[in-house]
């Protein structure tokens, strides 16, 4: 498998930040990792290996990014507002350089983003579809938190609202908006087993949004057995891509 490592000076965060490429072509696959994590995750965990038949076969090209967590949602340090500011700051790192980077790497590709993450990555890639469907025409979004409650309590400003996929959604009245999504493919998953209460209520909150707003979905709801954890994560991802049917890239 070809693999390549980038690192650049972010304008947008003041920081440098890492990634890595997974594969030579295919549908562009952007990976947000869990929790605080790095952009080295998903190759550690064997998630790029649980994909790999999809990679070698030229169906996807994975990117897989950092994470600011600590400095954003994560960062108990700080005023709320202070960390919604700076996942701002994430958001313009995504939107205007690593998806730049991508097109590039692609060769100037129009092609639309699949996004995919679990946990915290997986608020990450739901976030960042519904945020920016003119980027991103799938979502693989596994065991994810749909509001920010858990790390700022009830503060809500106009960066957290814009940041929240159960508040900005239930309002989500654009037109344009909704025929973006519903030109989507739209996968989110949660299991009922250990630790992962607060995902699969989210989880169901964003299916009734979706229902109410006519927006074609797939919510999966594994198991009680089905744990908060790697193991299961191993088994999602690749049954979702298999699911996805992409055409095999020949040069």
């Amino acid at each position: 498998m070809k693999i390549d490592y980038h690192k650049w000076w972010s304008p947008s965060l003041g920081q440098d930040m890492e990634l890595k490429v997974y594969g030579y072509y295919g549908k562009p696959m952007l990976v947000f990792p869990a929790q605080g994590s790095s952009f080295y995750e998903f190759e550690d965990r064997g998630m790029i290996s649980a994909s790999a038949e999809f990679i070698e076969s030229g169906q996807i090209k994975v990117y897989t990014v950092d994470s600011v967590d600590n400095q954003s949602w994560a960062n108990f340090q700080v005023h709320p507002a202070d960390r919604a500011r700076r996942h701002q700051d994430y958001d313009r790192y995504i939107t205007d350089e690593v998806v730049s980077f991508i097109r590039k790497d692609c060769g100037d590709t129009t092609e639309k983003f699949i996004t995919t993450g679990v946990s915290m990555g997986g608020y990450h890639s739901a976030n960042a579809f519904f945020r920016h469907p003119e980027i991103f025409d799938t979502l693989i979004a596994i065991s994810g938190l749909y509001r920010l409650n858990h790390f700022i309590g009830d503060y809500v400003n106009d960066n957290v609202y814009f940041n929240s996929p159960l508040m900005y959604l239930e309002n989500m009245n654009d037109d344009e908006y909704l025929d973006l999504y519903r030109q989507s493919k739209i996968i989110v998953c949660a299991g009922q087993g250990a630790w992962e209460d607060e995902m699969l209520a989210d989880t169901l909150t964003l299916k009734r949004i979706l229902e109410e707003k006519n927006i074609p979905h797939w919510i999966d709801i594994w198991g009680g057995d089905v744990n908060h954890d790697w193991p299961w994560w191993l088994k999602m991802l690749p049954y979702f891509l298999e699911k996805l049917d992409l055409p095999a890239y020949s040069p």
